[in-house]
C-alpha cells in the first residue's frame, strides 16, 4: 500500500506540482504542432489576379476633401512668417527692432523728398526758347481724328 504523498514544509504542493507540470506539457505541444508565421516563397504572376496595393501620395478623396487639404496647407506655411516675427520681437532688444523696421520706411521718406526736390527743380527751371534762322513758317493747327464703327470711317478735323 502506497501512503499519500504528504507536503513537506518549503516544498510545493505535490498536486499543484504535477497540474503545473501537465499544463506546460500542453503549452510545449501546442507550440511546436502549430506555427505562429508563415513565408510563401512561391514566386507570383507578372499578370493575374493580383490584389491592389496602396500606392504613395495623396490618398483617394473627394474634391472638397482636396480643397479642404490644400487650404489648410496654405494656412499652415503662411503662418510660419508670422511665428518667427512674434518669436522675433520677443528675443530682440526693442532699439534693434525699432531700427530694423524704421529703417525701411526712413528710407522710402528719404526718397519720397528726392523726388519732389527734383520735380520742383524741374517746374522751376527755364521754358526753353528756339532759335530760327531763315525764313519759318509756323503751323498751329490742332488735327483731331475720330474712328468709328465695324468698318472703320476716319474723319479728320483741322483747326486753327
Amino acid at each position: 500500500m502506497q501512503l499519500p504523498e504528504q507536503p513537506v514544509a518549503g516544498q510545493p504542493d505535490p498536486a499543484v506540482r504535477r497540474n503545473a507540470d501537465q499544463l506546460m506539457a500542453a503549452i510545449n505541444e501546442i507550440q511546436i504542432e502549430k506555427a505562429t508565421s508563415y513565408r510563401d516563397d512561391t514566386p507570383l504572376p507578372a499578370i493575374g489576379a493580383t490584389p491592389p496595393v496602396q500606392q504613395p501620395g495623396q490618398k483617394d478623396m473627394s474634391q472638397w476633401a482636396i480643397d479642404a487639404s490644400g487650404v489648410l496647407k496654405g494656412v499652415s506655411v503662411a503662418s510660419v512668417p508670422i511665428g518667427v516675427a512674434v518669436w522675433l520681437v520677443g528675443q530682440v532688444n526693442p532699439l534693434t527692432l525699432g531700427i530694423i523696421l524704421g529703417s525701411p520706411a526712413a528710407i522710402a521718406l528719404a526718397v519720397a523728398r528726392l523726388v519732389a526736390k527734383v520735380k520742383d527743380a524741374n517746374q522751376a527751371a527755364q521754358p526753353v526758347v528756339q532759335h530760327f534762322h531763315g525764313p519759318v513758317h509756323h503751323d498751329e493747327r490742332t488735327v483731331t481724328s475720330t474712328t468709328r464703327g465695324v468698318i472703320a470711317n476716319t474723319r479728320n478735323t483741322t483747326r486753327g
